[in-house]
């Protein structure tokens, strides 16, 4: 049927979530204001490969835009919420999860709880051992200054 999940396959947001933070890793190795440069990476995932539709893609795309249209605040945002931590000291995989998790807290209708779970997902998935707990910490120090 259309929209279930097949077997134990992941839903299209998560794949469409991992699939950004792909991008978005990737694009730190790339000439990032090259529009070419993040199609090229699109088209080189596998996961684009293994999708039956252009849904994932699509939601993956419209991140990584959303991303980095808005990498100045998100940055702003991260650097005030890392305590003793400088931006360009935060590893490349903890980054762009942060950076990714943040664009759906500030900027789109997904739940703050949602898109701090996705995050902690990412970071077990791609970080080491610390990555969960900082990840957490810095995405917990933000949602809760937005409820204020």
């Amino acid at each position: 049927m259309a929209g279930k999940k097949k077997g134990n396959r992941p839903g299209i947001r998560r794949v469409g979530r991992t699939l950004a933070f792909q991008v978005l890793f990737s694009m730190r190795f790339r000439d990032a204001k090259n529009p070419m440069a993040m199609e090229t990476v699109f088209s080189i995932n596998p996961l684009v490969a293994d999708q039956e539709s252009e849904t994932a893609r699509d939601f993956a795309h419209d991140l990584v835009m959303g991303v980095e249209a808005n990498r100045e605040t998100l940055d702003s945002t991260i650097g005030e919420n890392a305590q003793h931590w400088k931006i360009e000291r935060i590893a490349i995989v903890e980054l762009s999860i942060l950076r990714l998790s943040l664009y759906e807290m500030m900027f789109t209708d997904i739940p703050v709880k949602v898109a701090i779970n996705e995050a902690i997902e990412l970071s077990k998935t791609f970080g080491d051992e610390k990555s969960r707990s900082f990840v957490n910490g810095i995405l917990d120090g933000v949602a809760k200054s937005l409820k204020k």
